[in-house]
């Protein structure tokens, strides 16, 4: 017998702020967990959320109680109530009570001995609202259209309230807090898709229901997937779209036989690198929508998306050329003025935007923070999504294989890696930091993680390309002294820089390199030549079993594949460089894979049963032409709808290999015959 525990996440998603009511909370029959974050907050701010933590105090017993909030700006009757019941028997119960006709709560998770559960607290646009139950699982579409703007003044940082525990740098020995918070509601969203996937694959006699009961019912962890998706420019992007659409069971068939849809649903971890990241950040902006939704609208929004014919050089078809750079202009002047550095990314994150976020103005308030607000993400029904680039050093023009990896969360900013070795809170970039702390009479600073510039950022070798726009039509002068000065402030072999105020300024000095700058300059996630992003989805603490590689890289002379993206894992790997990090499994060199075409079929590595490998099983899927040419360059800008559409089925087919027509899975070892691998 044990006791039960409960996790209460409450989000404010409305533009109110609440107090905590003073007789607030109760508790019966529990106790709040020893941890600094165990108490209901004071206050949640508009569009944030707080967290609260408590335990049955008695073997075999259950935990009530709950916590009233006061809604700031309303006068008589202005309280919303979350009411708890974990019990030892039978199903926990959730419920709520709000005075204020103009707010609704909706309640998502809560089940398990280990419960989460999330309190959305909304307004109420219609009252066809009111049919729904306070326990149904699904998501509202009223609450999700996309996702949330959450910077105060445009794509200028500015300064905000500091929340009652001011923000602070942790040391990176573990994960977060909110990560560990989230797994859990995580592993529990998983647990139906890894059922359907795994009965889907028909693995000979093994009664896969029974494998995936049985760890739950002896609480134990079931496998954990990651999917990394390749750097390599719009090609990469629509490669690696493709293989998200194939894994999504919420595309048109993807459930059929020989396809893979649910693999996205059962994942823990989704990460993208360069153009990778520009599939994972604009799917995610647009609150975890589906790439057949993109691509196939006629329509609204989305229909405005990923519309490459309009070469970003251009910009979009609904703005002339000279309003466009006007735009940007004047967007990266708020920021300059606002008292930040500004680099070539700092315009190129911009123009990305307007493909990938926001055709109309390039959605200059969405931040990459703002995600960890959004319904789907909150209630755990979308893998974790992960941006990387690399740390470059004061003075540094070359990137060393054991260059610090820098990696974006909805949460944290930050490394692992032993450069650096510590987390800033990603909302707060920017404030006063100074040795890890914000001082009484420092300011906190939101808005630096625009969501276009972190994709920037993590893209920032195509400022090159950007900078063609000096060869284009009807480009404002203005615009182009502009971008000069830039180039001329930051020096030509800067380029390719992305600036940002760095939180870790005298933090750490002894192992922290750019300890005593308070610029923190990232570059391309691929500038190592690891261009997949494994690295964070190798963590030993994430526990992740198996890896779903996507490689759209331009490697060889004709622009496909051939492995250097592994090799430089690997090679990274076994040098020690991240101490954290599993096992990566061992790789052939770029000979041998071309030799024994490893570069045109799916590979498993790490199946040796026999080897001391304890990291995630490898699943490599190389871009090869299935159904159509994709090999297009790295820096080609202009893509018609129909070569869009066409690349990205091609990564759906070779994820699927033809929907499982063309020849099974290729493995160096032939006792690997296993979609996971969960360790003893």
């Amino acid at each position: 017998m044990a006791t039960r525990e409960l996790l209460v996440v409450i989000l404010n998603h409305t533009n109110e702020e609440l107090n905590l009511e003073p007789q607030s909370p109760s508790l019966d029959h529990g106790h709040w967990i020893d941890a600094p974050d165990s108490r209901p907050p004071q206050m949640i701010l508009a569009g944030e959320s707080g967290m609260l933590r408590c335990k049955s105090s008695h073997i075999g017993g259950g935990v009530q109680g709950s916590v009233t909030y006061r809604v700031v700006g309303f006068e008589a009757n202005n309280r919303v109530t979350f009411l708890w019941n974990v019990t030892y028997v039978g199903p926990n119960k959730f419920d709520y009570s709000c005075a204020i006709d103009a707010f609704t709560v909706k309640v998502l998770g809560g089940r398990g001995s280990q419960a989460v559960v999330v309190f959305v607290f909304a307004f109420l646009v219609s009252p066809a609202v009111a049919q729904y139950g306070t326990t149904n699982g699904e998501v509202l579409s009223f609450l999700a259209p996309r996702a949330v703007t959450d910077a105060p003044n445009g794509y200028a940082p500015g300064r905000v309230s500091c929340p009652q525990r001011r923000p602070i740098i942790r040391k990176a020995t573990t994960l977060s807090t909110e990560e560990t918070s989230w797994l859990k509601l995580r592993g529990n969203n998983t647990i139906s898709a890894l059922k359907d996937v795994l009965t889907r694959a028909n693995i000979g006699d093994i009664d896969t229901d029974a494998y995936v009961n049985g760890i739950v019912s002896d609480g134990g962890e079931l496998p954990r997937i990651g999917i990394a998706i390749s750097g390599g420019g719009y090609r990469a992007m629509m490669n690696g779209a493709g293989a998200i659409a194939a894994f999504d069971n919420r595309t048109t068939n993807s459930t059929d036989k020989g396809h893979l849809g649910g693999i996205l649903q059962a994942a823990t971890y989704l990460s993208g690198l360069s153009g990778g990241s520009w599939a994972v950040g604009s799917l995610y902006v647009q609150n975890f929508t589906t790439v057949e939704s993109i691509i196939y609208a006629s329509s609204g929004l989305l229909d405005s998306l990923w519309q490459f014919d309009n070469s970003i050089i251009e910009g979009p078809a609904d703005l002339s050329v000279a309003q466009y750079y006007r735009e940007l202009y004047q967007d990266v002047k708020d920021k300059a003025d606002a008292g930040y550095n500004k680099t070539i990314t700092d315009y190129w994150g911009r123009a990305l935007s307007y493909q990938l976020v926001n055709a109309s103005d390039g959605g200059p308030a969405y931040t990459f923070s703002s995600i960890a607000n959004d319904i789907e993400f909150v209630a755990a029904t979308a893998p974790m999504p992960i941006i990387v680039a690399v740390e470059r050093t004061s003075g540094q023009l070359q990137i060393a294989g054991n260059s610090t990896i820098i990696e974006f969360n909805p949460w944290e900013m930050g490394s692992y890696d032993p450069g650096l070795a510590a987390f800033a809170p990603l909302k707060y970039i920017g404030s006063d930091f100074s040795n890890g702390t914000i001082k009484r009479d420092g300011n906190c600073i939101a808005g630096v993680d625009n969501a276009g510039f972190v994709m920037g950022t993590s893209s920032s070798l195509f400022n090159q390309a950007f900078l063609q726009i000096e060869k284009a039509e009807n480009v404002p002068d203005f615009l182009l002294k502009a971008i000069n000065n830039t180039l001329a402030d930051i020096g030509e072999e800067n380029k390719d820089i992305a600036n940002w105020p760095n939180p870790f300024y005298k933090y750490n000095p002894r192992n922290n390199l750019n300890a005593n700058s308070t610029v923190l300059t990232l570059v391309d996630g691929g500038e190592d030549l690891q261009n997949i992003p494994l690295h964070p989805l190798l963590l030993s603490e994430r526990q992740v079993d198996v890896i779903f590689a996507v490689d759209g890289s331009a490697d060889t002379t004709t622009h496909w594949p051939n492995g250097t993206a592994l090799v430089a894992t690997y090679q990274s790997s076994k040098e020690g460089a991240s101490t954290q990090n599993s096992e990566f499994p061992k790789v052939p060199d770029q000979n041998t894979f071309i030799n024994l075409g490893l570069n045109k079929r799916p590979t498993f590595f790490g199946c040796n049963t026999h080897s001391n490998n304890s990291g995630p099983v490898i699943v490599y899927l190389p871009n090869t032409p299935y159904t159509y040419q994709s090999n297009f360059t790295t820096f080609d800008l202009e893509y018609s709808d129909t070569e869009r559409d066409e690349i990205i089925r091609n990564g759906y087919n070779v994820a699927t290999m033809g929907n499982a027509t063309v020849d099974s899975v290729h493995t160096p070892d032939d006792r690997c015959r296993r979609d996971s691998k969960k360790k003893a």
